[in-house]
């Protein structure tokens, strides 16, 4: 058996012990799932990640031309509200550079019952992003999510 496994295989004998010999310990954190409060409305939070530097060699995204960006693409799409954070972000491009770049994380939140519409108007955002500043991609993670406002 390879180490890894090995170490593996004998942490998840361990935790099914500590389980076994502590009575209840399972149950509780069945407990603590369902503790947590149904409030709110089910959503969808799109977290999306824009890169500044430009692979032409161009000057990078500055905060002021991706505030204009927000402000003509997605504020008109998304008028609810939205969160920007600045960020340090880094992957591997189409060339295989490890990329490290300041960049913003963009968060929106939307009713399930708008996903269809919000996609779409996601991923024009995504595309007028790439094409405003050349960049190769801007990254994209949907999640699930109950929001009480």
């Amino acid at each position: 058996m390879q180490p890894h496994l090995a170490r593996t295989r004998a942490a998840l004998i361990v935790a099914a012990l500590l389980l076994a010999a502590v009575p209840g310990a399972a149950a509780g954190l069945a407990e603590a799932d369902s503790a947590a409060p149904d409030r709110g409305a089910p959503y969808i939070e799109t977290q999306l990640f824009f890169g500044t530097e430009r692979p032409d060699g161009g000057p990078a995204v500055t905060d002021a031309e991706f505030m204009a960006f927000v402000d003509t693409e997605v504020t008109p799409a998304f008028p609810d509200g939205l969160t920007v954070q600045i960020g340090r972000g880094q992957w591997r491009d189409v060339g295989g550079a490890i990329e490290k770049e300041p960049s913003y994380e963009l968060i929106l939140l939307y009713p399930v019952g708008r996903a269809a519409a919000s996609d779409r108007r996601i991923e024009e955002i995504r595309r007028a992003y790439e094409k405003a500043f050349g960049q190769e991609a801007v990254a994209r993670v949907d999640e699930r999510a109950r929001v009480d406002f």
